[in-house]
């Protein structure tokens, strides 16, 4: 499949450095995006899921630096995923998110899907954000406190996290109601991540802003915004599958909510 779609400039896109190990030509329109570090057999799990449910994306892997084996070429390869990039820069979520998203933009992909890694979302979704791509959607996200979706032994603290704290002060500032901006299951247009109001190949994202930051900008701009039920599952018992642990993370976290929702990530 060859690109058909206009140059873009990507002069100023300030990208962590990164290998890529690729293993098919692009054959669909959409990716399916997964940033991952470190999630053993979870990931590996997970990419079979996605096997299984032939969706029609094709795969990229956001690696953040993952040493536990998990991502060795033999185990990816046999899921049929299209590539493997790889981050050697400094950053964590949004650093990954940045060097995946631009990879896509470059390959020619009009929109892209986002799920992490952890093997929490049931993938099947991925097929109702697709639609809603091609219905022109702009920015969707997975919720799954709509009607039809499930929250499956999601943790207290999560629940009044974001149902209290999170989705509405986003929501107040993207200018759409949302109801679950903490979930990293969503969908964005080329022509969104495009924008020359959005610009979010910026080395200022380098935690969880970007995802914030792009729940809210997209309304603020009047880009077709809506969410879509979608099933996340925590384990009944054991650790939570989180990379946010320790006190001090949590507050990083309300002080870069506090900084998009006021607009200090805005070009």
């Amino acid at each position: 499949m060859t690109n058909q779609h206009l140059p873009f400039d990507d002069s100023s896109w300030e990208l962590p450095s990164h290998t890529e190990n690729i293993y098919t030509h692009r054959n669909h329109r959409y990716a399916l995006v997964i940033p991952v570090i470190n999630e053993g057999d979870r990931i590996r799990q997970q990419l079979r899921n996605i096997q299984d449910n032939t969706l029609p994306v094709d795969v990229i892997v956001a690696d953040g630096g993952s040493t536990d084996g998990s991502l060795e070429d033999e185990h990816v390869r046999a899921t049929g995923i299209t590539a493997v990039l790889i981050k050697k820069g400094p950053g964590k979520l949004s650093a990954q998110l940045r060097m995946a998203y631009a990879w896509c933009i470059r390959q020619g992909y009009e929109g892209i899907v986002t799920i992490d890694g952890n093997g929490k979302d049931g993938v099947e979704a991925v097929n109702d954000m697709i639609s809603l791509l091609d219905e022109n959607f702009d920015y969707v996200q997975g919720s799954r406190y709509l009607q039809g979706g499930k929250a499956e032994n999601t943790p207290l603290e999560r629940t009044i996290g974001n149902r209290l704290i999170h989705a509405p002060m986003l929501s107040l500032s993207g200018r759409h109601w949302l109801t679950d901006t903490t979930n990293g299951f969503r969908a964005y247009s080329r022509r969104y991540l495009l924008d020359s109001r959005v610009k979010p190949f910026r080395r200022t994202f380098n935690n969880y802003e970007l995802l914030f930051y792009l729940s809210v900008r997209a309304g603020q701009l009047g880009f077709k915004v809506c969410e879509t039920p979608v099933r996340r599952s925590y384990p009944k018992d054991g650790a939570t599958p989180t990379k946010i642990q320790s006190f001090s993370e949590k507050i990083d976290i309300l002080k870069q909510l506090f900084r998009v929702a006021t607009g200090g990530y805005n070009p």
